[in-house]
């Protein structure tokens, strides 16, 4: 049972029983009235069909017109009451119904949920129909089972994530339709469908397969509402059918985000007690998603939910009395001004709480007027001057709400934010040991634990729990938590603050700096040195600003292109400067070599040979030094043009994603055969490029398996072979991709027993960097199943880029393992939004985690989803260890550099942006763009995470040191 509501046959519309009613003898002093009880419900059954990620361009626009004839006739001409009704972000299903239902806001953390979705124990207008007696029965996405269990008397679940499948999900919905429709044992009838959002993640809302499912939609409407007219009697109540959207989809085919097309569905009322329309068709209303709450509440004759923010809409009501309208409108008012009461300590100062106080007392003189049985003039426009002022203070108090009903459980974001800040003072701390010759970082924790210090700090901060938890009037979530789950995370602030303490401690004692690596070691800054300080800086400080985070992607992009032209100035540096210095040296020995003719005494001098026969000098490595000269410098700018390239593929961000580009291009039906071609040039390409460092087995592997890639992708219609004649033969590719993952599989295992045998049998780093490559191909060639086709050149250029860099730049510049960690966290993030992603939930593609599935398994999908929006991030950082593993010959803790070096330039900017949102969890844009900007930043702390663990487990030095 909620917790918030309670109801009754006398109870009130508005709130819980513990609330006052305030009723119309408080109005008009000496009147007494029955308002007190719950008004009689305007319509006697009620079906909800729920199309999920139906766009209001899909009903209103020329898709509507083409696609749903009946519905169109009904909201052109019909007995129908049309509006857009605006979501907020998430636009994800399960917070959205949860706004449907409640008429309140929900939080961010919905996403997560989203997955698996708890019950619902907010008060809300299923529990208000149920405790009411409502007879209800639900078809349709599970999730309602899980947000209302033990509420419907019938009901039949499909699984929503399972997004390969578009047909079956719908027909197990409407394979009851006939049965229910003829019986009387309802009250309200619940359909949701998930066939449209299916297609929108697998092919986009420009899909051909769009069509016949809106077709197919407008069918069951016209059932649907047929059989509701031909039940209605004269003398009963009349039906209504209500035809909504979760959420919308962008024009990639996914949501999540606030773009127009996410936040824009219809809402269409539907029933014979309305007028039928005449005159021009206008422009639909505008209206919250949370409006639909309130409203039908009061046509169900139910209480409003407790937290509900929405309005009632006057459209639905207007053939009502003036005096049951304003009543309608009083309810909704008081139900909102208790609301404001609970969450606003001022709200006697609140423009909407005024304007309602000055619309009750109009109210009461109306009242006064129409008991006294005045009938006149004055009396329908005084009714219409309550109602304008009515509106306009609902209008401001749902405003004011929407604003203030966010609850943020400051005591649980103040614990965490702690923790991280200690994490990554530590990490600073522990710089000048951590990148020193022999690549210490050991958190002493015996003499922290021990001190009286840790003891006191526990106790201190138990005491503080306490007092919180007990003196607490809202819920906490570190307050719900187990005590021995509390008090560990006591001794883990302690603890942390203990070490840092003694941290500093031992660098005031001793502050002679440990001593340098020699091969890593500089005298001075360089230009790049001060460019990834600048950068990394730079972008830290810039997630404070909303467009910087909606257009991050360009934060990124300038950064590699100025990463690129400084290291064209340091290959000039190196090859001119540098080399001009050597030339001169070697020319005077020679001069010198020439005029004593003591070869003997130069024979290890490396000059140019002499041959007498020919009477010139012949250079026997020049021309190769002289390409490896070229190739350097040539390098830069062979990336620069590549990144170009890629940015052109996919638009991402806000601004500008709207524009076409080369991926939009591709994906339409017309380029089929040039994607088809782009797809198999990339995916030959990728064996290229990765097969060089792979044993004959994993080549036979990865060709094997780039071949199923491309038939995985035939057998779902987004490519085709030369001799297909047509893509009739369409099928879900669950074998061929599985056959894809066997050899993933297999390539990953054969790297993981060469990183076992040279972890345990012996120290060979030859077998670990042959291990780490052939790791590194399995995941490539599972990024390439995942990708979509469009996608591939991603991959191709990301592998380019890395060989460019490796041969060409890192290896003869010879970085250090700090500069080189860089540009590959750098690189990393630029290619995470080369794939197409943003900081938005919409760019992230779901159907990539139900490639070769044949039904919804949770792990596998989340996984799959999840490398696959990673996979930038995660290759390069792959290949960041792979190239380190081969440098451990050159510097011994190059590993050991690494790992601290990715975990510290990770840490920054997820540390500044936690300090950033939790100062401006006020800020307008909160929910649309800084949350999800947080989720993206908690999920990638994972990642981080997990590459520093698999880091250390190859640390040869490390295991050695940890023998001895």
């Amino acid at each position: 049972m909620p917790p918030f509501g309670t109801s009754s046959k006398n109870a009130l519309l508005f709130a819980p029983s513990h609330l006052k009613w305030i009723g119309t003898s408080d109005l008009v002093s000496g009147v007494t009235s029955n308002w007190t009880k719950i008004p009689s419900p305007l319509f006697k059954k009620v079906v909800i069909v729920l199309i999920d990620a139906l766009r209001d361009d899909f009903v209103f626009g020329s898709k509507g017109k083409q696609f749903m004839p009946y519905t169109t006739q009904l909201v052109e001409k019909g007995t129908c009451h049309s509006f857009i009704a605006e979501a907020k972000p998430p636009t994800v299903t399960m917070p959205r119904i949860k706004a449907l239902m409640t008429g309140s806001i929900p939080g961010f953390i919905d996403v997560i949920m989203n997955l698996n979705s708890p019950a619902l124990l907010e008060d809300n207008l299923i529990w208000q129909a149920k405790t009411a007696g409502k007879r209800i029965i639900f078809y349709g996405d599970d999730t309602w089972l899980k947000l209302f269990p033990k509420h419907f008397v019938e009901y039949d679940g499909t699984t929503s994530f399972f997004v390969s499948d578009y047909t079956e999900v719908d027909d197990n919905v409407t394979r009851h339709l006939d049965s229910v429709l003829k019986r009387e044992d309802w009250d309200i009838l619940i359909l949701h469908y998930l066939g449209l959002d299916h297609i929108g993640h697998l092919t986009g809302p420009n899909s051909p397969l769009v069509g016949p499912k809106l077709y197919e939609m407008d069918n069951i409407l016209k059932k649907i509402h047929t059989s509701l007219l031909s039940k209605e009697g004269e003398s009963s109540l009349p039906n209504l059918l209500i035809v909504c959207g979760d959420h919308g989809m962008s024009e990639t085919g996914s949501h999540g985000g606030s773009s127009e097309e996410e936040v824009h569905t219809p809402l269409l009322f539907i029933s014979s007690a309305f007028e039928k329309r005449n005159g021009p068709l206008k422009q639909p209303e505008l209206v919250q998603q949370t409006d639909l709450a309130a409203t039908l509440a009061i046509g169900l004759g139910l209480p409003i939910s407790r937290n509900s923010v929405g309005n009632i809409l006057l459209s639905v009501i207007e053939g009502k009395t003036m005096r049951e309208q304003l009543r309608f409108l009083h309810l909704n008012g008081f139900q909102l001004s208790r609301l404001l009461q609970e969450n606003m300590p001022t709200y006697e100062k609140d423009p909407g709480f005024e304007h309602f106080k000055i619309a009750e007392k109009s109210h009461g003189n109306w009242i006064k007027l129409y008991l006294e049985g005045n009938n006149s003039e004055v009396l329908l426009n005084l009714g219409k001057k309550v109602l304008k002022q009515y509106l306009e203070a609902l209008k401001i108090l749902s405003s004011s709400l929407s604003k203030q009903v966010a609850q943020y459980d400051m005591y649980s974001m103040t614990v965490g934010t702690v923790i991280v800040l200690e994490v990554l003072l530590l990490l600073l701390l522990s710089m000048p040991k951590a990148l020193s010759s022999r690549a210490e970082f050991e958190v002493p924790l015996s003499p922290p634990l021990f001190s009286l210090l840790f003891y006191l700090l526990c106790l201190l901060l138990c005491a503080v729990h306490v007092i919180v938890c007990t003196s607490a009037e809202s819920s906490c979530y570190f307050c719900s938590i187990s005590w021995v789950m509390a008090v560990g995370v006591m001794m883990l602030i302690s603890a942390l603050m203990c070490v840092i303490l003694s941290t500093f401690g031992k660098m005031l004692e001793n502050p002679k700096l440990p001593v340098k690596n020699p091969a890593v070691s500089k005298s001075s800054w360089s230009e790049l040195d001060v460019l990834i300080l600048a950068g990394t800086a730079g972008h830290a400080v810039s997630l404070g600003a909303s467009s910087f985070i909606e257009e991050e992607h360009q934060t990124w992009y300038f950064l590699i292109n100025t990463l690129c032209l400084a290291l064209c100035q340091e290959i000039c540096r190196h090859y001119f400067l540098v080399r001009d210095c050597d030339l001169q040296l070697s020319t005077a020995v020679k001069q010198n070599f020439e005029d004593t003719g003591e070869t003997a005494q130069f024979k290890n001098v490396d000059i140019p040979s002499y041959d007498s026969k020919l009477g010139k000098v012949t250079y026997s490595d020049e021309f190769l030094r002289g390409s490896e000269k070229w190739m350097g410098l040539v390098s830069p700018w062979i990336i620069l043009i590549c990144c170009r390239l890629l940015r052109s593929l996919n638009q991402t961000g806000v601004q500008w994603a709207h524009r076409p580009d080369f991926g939009h291009w591709l994906t339409s039906s017309e380029h089929k055969a040039v994607l088809s071609l782009l797809a198999a040039i990339s995916l030959v390409m990728i064996f290229i490029l990765v097969q060089r460092r792979c044993s004959l087995v994993s080549k036979i592997a990865m060709a094997l398996g780039l071949l199923g890639v491309y038939s995985y992708r035939a057998a779902i219609g987004n490519v085709v072979f030369p001799w297909q004649q047509d893509s009739k033969d369409i099928s879900k590719g669950i074998i061929e991709a599985r056959f894809v993952y066997v050899f993933v599989l297999g390539i990953i295992f054969t790297g993981t027993k060469d990183l076992l045998r040279s972890q345990v049998i012996s120290a060979d780093c030859k077998t670990k960097s042959i291990g780490l490559w052939e790791v590194y191909s399995g995941l490539v060639l599972l990024a390439a199943l995942l990708f979509r086709p469009h996608n591939l050149p991603v991959l191709v250029f990301c592998l380019l880029i890395q060989m460019i860099m490796t041969r060409c730049i890192w290896k003869p510049l010879q970085f250090d393992a700090a500069q080189i960690t860089i540009m590959h966290y750098w690189f990393g993030q630029a290619f995470f939004y080369f794939q197409g992603n943003s900081n938005s939930i919409a760019s992230v593609d779901i159907s990539a985690g139900f490639v070769g599935l044949d039904n919804y398994v949770e792990i596998p999908a989340v996984f799959l989803t999840g490398f696959a929006t990673y996979a930038g991030p995660l290759l390069w950082a792959i290949h960041l260890l792979c190239y380190l593993s081969s440098e451990v010959s050159r510097n011994s803790a190059a590993m050991g550099h690494g790992c601290f070096c990715y975990a510290l330039i990770c840490s920054v900017p997820v540390t500044v942006y936690i300090i950033l949102v939790t100062g401006l969890r006020y800020h307008l844009f909160i929910w649309s763009v800084f949350s999800p900007k947080l989720l993206y930043e908690g999920i990638r702390v994972f990642i981080t995470a997990a590459v520093c663990m698999f880091f250390t487990a190859m640390d040869q030095n490390r295991s050695q040191k940890i023998q001895d």
